[in-house]
């Protein structure tokens, strides 16, 4: 299983080199990987895509503490 911190350190290099189209490159790998049968690695590139996401994201969610 892939850590959570591989996870957040691909989405931040995706983040860094492809810019406002890191979502889209992550979610075209899971495509890929799905098309071709591994849901073991659709299932990490969804991860990546998550991660993103919560980089990215502005808001707190209701409740949320801030750190």
């Amino acid at each position: 299983m892939t850590s959570d911190l591989d996870i957040y350190r691909t989405a931040s290099v995706l983040i860094r080199e492809h810019g406002d189209e890191a979502d889209l490159v992550a979610a075209q790998r899971a495509d890929s990987f799905l098309e071709a049968g591994d849901m073991a690695g659709s299932a990490v590139w969804r991860r990546v895509l998550k991660a993103i996401n919560e980089i990215r994201r502005e808001k707190r969610y209701e409740g949320e503490s801030v750190n």
